[in-house]
């Protein structure tokens, strides 16, 4: 008993402050979220017949530029690396890659798994697939290494959409308001962050679904939450709690 809860403790609990928020166009079903080399934000959407991939000005919400994809794909995580695009497909078994500046299409990949979420270190791509595995991929999409995420020992599932934040992953945990922040060495949850309430009700219709969505600047060193047909887009700061 007293090893569990030692165990225990060693997982940081996090709570959010809101520090700004920002227009979010409600009609993106957000699969993926980050900041370009170019300082820029983008999204990633999806849904048979409305997925796309976005340039989106953080200030107003607006589209700057969009990438509408062919209405049989149901695109899901997206990364840039290296000056490429990198794009995952739910459940076609395909991942494209674009030149990152111009989005003009360079070619498409065998993808063997469901897509998620997809984040990069710098050197490999990492994707999630649902289960409790990150994958570490070339940029080919071929798998260098895997882990399993746990947390006090037992399998983290569903994980979702990526960032890699100093060194750490983070990771939406699917139809919950939790982000786990995970050690790409060897898979232990290190922190897990409390997003309940982050939207308001005021702020919910019947469309509005799950949180889904992390993007970090490093430039300014902010991060950013949404979630599907959410109307906001949140800065925020993470609190840590006292155990």
């Amino acid at each position: 008993m007293l090893l569990a809860s030692c165990a225990e403790a060693r997982v940081r609990q996090y709570g959010i402050a809101v520090k700004a928020e920002y227009v979010h166009d409600d009609s993106a079903f957000t699969q993926g979220l980050f900041f370009g080399p170019d300082g820029m934000l983008y999204e990633s959407t999806g849904m048979n017949g409305e997925s796309s991939f976005r340039k989106v000005d953080l200030a107003t919400g607006k589209v700057l530029r969009r990438l509408d994809f062919n209405s049989k794909y149901f695109v899901e995580g997206s990364v840039m690396k290296d000056g490429k695009l990198f794009v995952l497909t739910w459940g076609n078994k395909v991942a494209f890659v674009y030149d990152a500046s111009t989005l003009e299409y360079i070619r498409t990949y065998a993808y063997p798994r469901e897509g998620w979420g997809l984040t990069t270190d710098g050197k490999h791509l990492i994707a999630s697939d649902g289960s409790s595995k990150l994958y570490f991929l070339k940029d080919d999409f071929t798998v260098e290494r895997t882990v399993s995420v746990t947390m006090d020992g037992r399998p983290v599932r569903l994980l979702n959409e990526l960032e890699y934040i100093d060194g750490k992953i983070w990771a939406n945990v699917y139809t919950t308001d939790m982000i786990v922040i995970i050690n790409p060495s060897d898979g232990k949850v290190e922190g897990v962050v409390d997003c309940s309430g982050l939207l308001p009700d005021r702020l919910r219709d019947r469309r509005t679904d799950v949180l889904n969505g992390i993007a970090y600047n490093p430039a300014d060193k902010k991060t950013y939450l949404t979630g599907k047909y959410w109307k906001r887009l949140y800065e925020i700061e993470l609190k840590e709690k006292k155990q």
